[in-house]
């Protein structure tokens, strides 16, 4: 085996490895989390985004966003209460599970 026969062959091993990885991220969106929840989600970065414009925006008068960022700023405490924790799923143990280490 030459040189031009190494190069395309290690260039296809690593794309058939890259293809299940990419695959992935759009296949299994909804794998952790059901629909409700990456909607709600959704919501809380529109209204984050709304607010971030009426701030920016200086044509409009600060009498008139701030009801309306109170608002938006209630609207999204209330749908962060309607999620649950987060459950974080670690790939190793965490680190108070494990045995302290003690120098002698």
């Amino acid at each position: 085996m030459g040189f031009p026969v190494i190069l395309p062959l290690s260039a296809l091993l690593i794309a058939i490895n890259a293809l299940p990885a990419a695959a992935g991220d759009c296949c299994q969106r909804y794998r952790h989390h059901g629909r409700p929840w990456h909607d709600i989600h959704h919501g809380i970065h529109e209204l984050e985004n709304r607010i971030a414009l009426l701030q920016a925006d200086p044509k409009v008068d600060h009498d008139d966003k701030g009801p309306i960022m109170t608002g938006a700023r209630a609207e999204i405490r209330r749908l962060s209460a309607t999620l649950d924790p987060p459950g974080w799923r670690w790939t190793v143990p965490c680190c108070y599970r494990r045995k302290p280490i003690h120098v002698r």
